[in-house]
């Protein structure tokens, strides 16, 4: 299995599997029930997606578009007055 992205959180990690798991790349969430160990304190570096060796590459363009797509929404939501920045997460 193949690291394709580090989430910074629960919610990140399954938009990027559900994406990879659309393009019938399968996708495997490690560290999904880890957070509940961690409790409130950021649970950085626990959450990643993976895909076997032989669909790497394919993923990595994928993840590359979701993440542009997931900054992008932060920025835009940073700079809406009526949502602050306070409210995004990680």
């Amino acid at each position: 299995m193949h690291i394709v992205y580090h989430a910074e959180s629960l919610i990140d990690a399954h938009l990027v599997k559900n994406a990879l798991e659309q393009a019938e790349i399968p996708a495997f969430i490690a560290g999904e029930f880890l957070t509940g160990a961690v409790g409130q304190l950021p649970a950085r570096d626990f959450l990643t997606v993976m895909v076997p060796e032989a669909a790497a590459e394919a993923a990595g363009a994928i993840v590359r578009v979701i993440e542009g797509q997931l900054a992008e929404a932060r920025a835009s939501a940073a700079s809406d007055d009526d949502f602050g920045a306070a409210t995004l997460p990680a």
